[in-house]
């Protein structure tokens, strides 16, 4: 489900993708949910799973040239939950939003909590609840696009739901890549979900403050990060004191926030 917290609808996704915005009552669907097969037959598994991704590759394609061709940059934030990522959303709305142009899809299995704390922000934001789904996909991601109708030019940040599985493997369309870590989750994670780590550009180390209250390697944590990953980016910050956004800052306004990262 869909909710556009400027105006209370709420859009229900049917089977085929398609939209349906009701402005009253209250709908049990969740949208679209992955299926996991619980046959013995490890080929059918495996066959379904590459249909499923199969179809959202060919939607993600949908939403990369919709974006493109309007200009507009959309980044796919990801994390496990409580790293921290709508604390730096809402920072990041504040000192950026304006400058950038920032929109918000913001994805949860349940609430609109996270939905209002960046409306608050001062961000016009689509709200998805995805249910028992452990991940956005792109024809959630399509639909919530075109109900957000960002201005050409404009930078659309994708709060995707907290999980560090599921969601490495769904292309949404986005230009961008973004895991937020912090100090207080442990320093193997990458070794833990290197499918991940190796999916994204750019890697915010959150909670830096905490760091010395924790049992933390920043060292063998960026180790394991560009053995998997060499190209990737990686920004030492704490969202709630503000300290390390400028490099964060300076890597969203990449050509006034409009070149393809």
């Amino acid at each position: 489900m869909l909710t556009d917290l400027q105006t209370g609808q709420h859009v229900h996704l049917d089977a085929d993708g398609q939209l349906h915005v009701h402005d009253h009552g209250h709908t049990h669907s969740h949208g679209y949910e992955h299926s996991h097969s619980h046959s013995h037959d490890h080929g059918t598994t495996i066959r379904l799973e590459h249909d499923v991704l199969s179809k959202n590759d060919r939607l993600a394609e949908q939403n990369r040239g919709w974006l493109d061709g309007r200009g507009i940059r959309a980044v796919n934030l990801m994390s496990s939950p409580g790293a921290g990522k709508t604390t730096l959303l809402e920072r990041t709305i504040r000192e950026l939003g304006a400058e950038l142009g920032i929109r918000v899809i913001e994805g949860d299995q349940e609430t609109m909590r996270d939905g209002e704390r960046i409306r608050a922000a001062g961000s016009t934001v689509i709200q998805i609840n995805t249910g028992a789904g452990c991940h956005l996909d792109a024809g959630m991601i399509g639909s919530a696009l075109r109900q957000l109708d960002p201005p050409p030019g404009s930078t659309v940040m994708i709060e995707n739901v907290g999980n560090l599985v599921c969601p490495a493997l769904f292309d949404l369309g986005e230009q961008a890549k973004v895991v937020v870590a912090s100090v207080t989750e442990g320093d193997d994670k990458p070794a833990k979900y290197p499918h991940m780590f190796r999916a994204v550009d750019v890697i915010v180390l959150n909670k830096m403050d905490l760091l010395p209250h924790v049992d933390f390697k920043v060292a063998a944590f960026e180790q394991t990060v560009l053995t998997l990953n060499p190209r990737a980016r990686i920004f030492h910050i704490s969202a709630t004191q503000g300290t390390g956004l400028d490099a964060w800052y300076q890597w969203l306004r990449a050509d006034g926030g409009k070149k393809k990262l």
